[in-house]
């Protein structure tokens, strides 16, 4: 019987050890279920890179903050500041990133490094301007490099949501815009009239640049339908295209909603030619300053509020 005993006691010790072992495994193989469905692989300009499945702590300085809003995500850090004063938001982004530390223009290719990694982000944002900090950033966080194409808004919209898994919520978002954009074209066409023409223009420094398939212009014609006046250069690329104020004066335009500084207004307004074109002597006119209205149409969520502030500006055309 001792012996009997010996061995039951043996045999429940190994069946004690074994279970401890299998649950210890079990919980090692649970944490790293765990931890690999809390990270997730996607492609960017520099292949793939592993992040966060739902990041909390996002640091954006590509300039993509409102596009990151729009797939349900926010920011504690950002570059997407006033182009005349990096101080502060855009005016139409004030209530999306009110909560985030500006860290300097999406346009410059190097910020305080020091200051982006004290905000302890588990996500940085970068682009392709930004390439020579990415070395140093991806060392303390995941990074992530975008290289948009910024001729077609919509499409950088739709890169942004493929690279994070989020083309459903992309969709969505520029779904209703669509639809609210072709409901405001066919109200301002009810009330204006169905073949009037619609120019956007920005002085600065004594020169006048035309907004066609970029920024506001893009939105009058090709969001909301509105009509191309008769002599509007066309933009083959990035670049808006310039005009001599004689070549202003053979753009037959009903509506004009020039863009500029104070300065730069003023120096348009002396200006014989622009005083002469019929829309301008007619007060077919709004003038919107430099800030926020230079970058706004190269906005989504700046696109969008400025459907929202269109039957306002034809109040204004028709002073």
């Amino acid at each position: 019987m001792g012996i009997q005993k010996s061995k039951m006691i043996t045999v429940i010790f190994i069946l004690t050890i074994m279970t401890a072992l299998l649950a210890g495994c079990s919980g090692k193989n649970e944490k790293q279920a765990e931890k690999k469905e809390k990270t997730v692989t996607v492609t960017d300009a520099k292949g793939k890179v592993e992040i966060p499945a739902d990041p909390k702590r996002i640091v954006d300085i590509s300039g993509n903050s409102d596009i990151l809003s729009i797939l349900g995500y926010s920011v504690i850090g950002t570059a997407n500041s006033d182009a005349y004063d990096y101080t502060k938001y855009p005016a139409y982004l004030e209530k999306t990133l009110k909560n985030a530390e500006i860290l300097g223009y999406s346009m410059q290719d190097k910020m305080d490094v020091e200051k982006i990694l004290a905000l302890k982000p588990d996500l940085i944002i970068i682009s392709s301007v930004q390439e020579k900090m990415y070395q140093q950033l991806s060392k303390a966080a995941p990074t992530v490099m975008l290289k948009l194409a910024q001729t077609d808004w919509k499409e950088d919209v739709k890169a942004v949501a493929k690279i994070m898994h989020k083309e459903d919520a992309a969709k969505k978002w520029l779904d209703q815009y669509e639809k609210k954009a072709a409901e405001k074209g066919r109200e301002i066409k009810k009330v204006m009239g169905d073949d009037k023409t619609y120019l956007s223009i920005l002085a600065s420094g004594g020169q006048i640049f035309v907004y066609d398939k970029a920024g506001i212009g893009s939105i009058l014609y090709d969001d909301m339908g509105l009509k191309r006046p008769k002599g509007l250069p066309k933009q083959k690329d990035i670049s808006l295209p310039v005009v001599s104020y004689e070549g202003l004066a053979s753009i037959e335009a009903d509506y004009i909603l020039a863009v500029g500084t104070k300065d730069d207004m003023a120096a348009l307004k002396k200006n014989s030619v622009w005083k002469q074109l019929p829309a301008v002597k007619q007060g077919h006119v709004a003038e919107l300053p430099a800030s926020p209205y230079f970058n706004q149409g190269y906005s989504s969520i700046g696109r969008l509020a400025f459907l929202d502030e269109m039957n306002g500006l034809m109040e204004k055309m028709n002073d």
